[in-house]
């Protein structure tokens, strides 16, 4: 596993290309997609029915690289990722890396306060979290022939997972009057995992000596894959099943009526509780406690470098890969007219020091934005754990929507630290006024 070709690969895909969009999930016309951020969002819907057609979204982002993404319209011999980017080492520095594709996927009213939807999607994430920045610089550059360091990693762990879901959503107010309603949702998920690879550390010791190009080491490391899994060429042939859930609650209160605007609304929900049991997986326990000449980095991926240089235990049984845990807080006030301001929060429920598990960066973000049936403008404001502050804009053009978090900030900053595209593409159908 080549750690930096896997971050730059999912950095381009993010800036060629296009979980939601920031700021569309408590959208009013979230529709079918306000499921996937809150499942009671679909209750009471503005919509008679909503179909996707696709959607994709792609982020990336990590403490340790600052890119200068705006820059690439200036490189007339193409984007230079080490003369646009600055790096910030330190002992615990972590990378993410979340691709979403919701396929087709629909919702439609069963009643005025019942509501029914099914969501489609193919997802994967690659997390890595504590990791030495100096190590990782190292081993990603072959060493420097001139440069000392020592490095000490704490708690290190890395998870790579490729996952399809099919979920079934149901929403339903549970309280109505003229002006308030309180609406419930879940969606229960089946889950066809693809596989995983993960890595795993309590503690390692490195000390580098350039005059002697070699590498001295303490600790250990775990180190194993499903069956069959390759992280550079992910197939969905061979799947293993699972379940997950979603659950949420969404409160709204109108001015005059239980209409689409004109008042306030709170949500919680927590998604992707649940996790994929792997059979048959193996895994390899290294004992680091050596001294290898730098070279050894120069041509092998990760794992061979591991299995050549390093004395290891091997072990074959059932490994359960934990979803992405969150809890999501949404707030929604709506201006004037069509002027709404919106703050949204998802937190991670998942310790970084998990091992064998997924997470999602906690973020906030303040979404002031106009909306109307067919169009809506959007322009989120987000600060994230690891990656500070991004603003973003977005726009609904009828049955298109395309977004960024992070597109004004990776245009006006040297030093992006993260960067997200969003584009989806659904047909609605509006209740009749």
């Amino acid at each position: 596993m080549n750690l930096k070709l896997l971050f730059l690969s999912l950095i381009c895909a993010a800036t060629l290309q296009a979980q939601s969009f920031k700021g569309l999930g408590s959208s009013n016309y979230a529709g079918i997609h306000g499921a996937i951020y809150n499942p009671a969002q679909i209750a009471a819907s503005p919509y008679t029915f909503d179909f996707n057609l696709v959607s994709v979204y792609a982020t990336a982002g990590s403490d340790y690289f600052g890119i200068d993404l705006g820059s690439i319209t200036d490189q007339s011999e193409g984007f230079d990722f080490e003369d646009a980017s600055k790096q910030f080492p330190k002992d615990d520095n972590n990378f993410f890396l979340n691709t979403d594709v919701v396929g087709p996927s629909f919702m439609f009213n069963l009643s005025p306060k019942s509501s029914i939807g099914i969501i489609t999607r193919a997802r994967g994430m690659f997390n890595l979290n504590n990791i030495s920045g100096e190590l990782y610089e190292d081993i990603s550059d072959n060493f420097d022939e001139d440069e000392d360091f020592e490095a000490n990693s704490e708690n290190f762990s890395g998870t790579v997972h490729a996952w399809a879901e099919i979920g079934l959503t149901y929403g339903y107010v549970v309280s109505k009057s003229d002006n308030h309603a309180l609406k419930v949702g879940a969606t229960v998920k089946y889950l066809q995992g693809a596989g995983s690879l993960f890595l795993a550390s309590d503690s390692i010791d490195a000390v580098h000596d350039a005059s002697e190009t070699s590498l001295t080491s303490t600790g250990d490391l775990s180190y194993g894959t499903t069956v069959d899994f390759d992280n550079d060429d992910i197939s969905f042939d061979n799947l293993t099943s699972g379940f997950g859930l979603d659950i949420g609650f969404v409160y709204e209160s109108k001015k005059d009526s239980l209409s689409t605007d004109k008042g306030w609304k709170i949500g919680v929900s927590i998604n992707d509780i649940g996790n994929i049991n792997y059979k048959d997986t193996e895994t390899t326990v290294y004992n680091l406690n050596q001294t290898v000449d730098t070279a050894i980095f120069d041509d092998e991926d990760l794992e061979q470098v591991l299995e050549d240089n390093y004395d290891g235990q091997t072990s074959v049984g059932a490994t359960k890969v934990g979803l992405p845990t969150s809890a999501h807080i949404f707030a929604d006030y709506n201006i004037h007219k069509r002027l709404y301001i919106g703050l949204e929060s998802s937190i991670s429920l998942v310790n970084r020091d998990k091992t064998n598990a997924n997470r999602i960066y906690s973020y906030a973000t303040l979404n002031p934005r106009l909306e109307m049936k067919w169009l809506a403008v959007y322009s989120p404001i987000t600060v994230q754990q690891y990656t500070g502050l991004s603003w973003g804009a977005g726009v609904k053009l009828g049955p298109l929507t395309i977004g960024s978090g992070s597109i004004l900030t990776n245009l006006l900053s040297d030093s992006s630290k993260a960067t997200d595209v969003y584009v989806g593409l659904k047909v609605p159908f509006f209740k009749r006024s």
